[in-house]
């Protein structure tokens, strides 16, 4: 297993400790090159099974996620992969939820709360994190 993605751009958002985490929208095709060794998938229903490991988080569309500890543990477990696998974060479309919580994960990197979502504006997709109550999510983001 390896940290490494193949380039930073292309859905992957390097975080300050340099770790690297690939986000994408489980509705487009899986992007060429290396595959996970874990996925962090956000939906509001049981995912298709992958084939790498991974871990589902319940998170409808446009929403926040139902159980806020198991999302809060799924990241600190994606985190601390992140120093030797490949990790991803999918949801449907790779741009709402996905984005908050590569948000969130900046924060657990050292990015303040203030300033997560700028940052993966800018080092992901400049639509991430789509709505307002998901915007107020990250800005009060805790993994305790």
């Amino acid at each position: 297993m390896t940290n490494t993605w193949p380039s930073a751009g292309a859905g992957v958002l390097p975080l300050p400790s340099g770790k690297l985490v690939r986000g994408r929208g489980l509705r487009n095709p899986l992007p060429a090159g290396p595959m996970p060794d874990f996925a962090l998938h956000l939906l509001g229903r049981r995912p298709e099974p992958a084939e790498w490991e991974s871990r589902w988080v319940r998170w409808p569309d446009f929403r926040l996620p139902l159980d806020r500890w198991d999302f809060a543990d799924a990241l600190r477990d994606l985190l601390e992969r992140a120093s030797a696998e490949r990790v991803e974060v999918a949801c449907g479309g790779g741009v709402g939820r996905t984005g908050t919580a590569l948000a969130c994960l900046a924060v657990l990197d050292g990015v303040p709360r203030a300033d997560a979502v700028g940052y993966v504006r800018r080092h992901y997709s400049p639509r991430a994190v789509e709505t307002p109550w998901q915007r107020r999510f990250v800005r009060r983001w805790s993994a305790s």
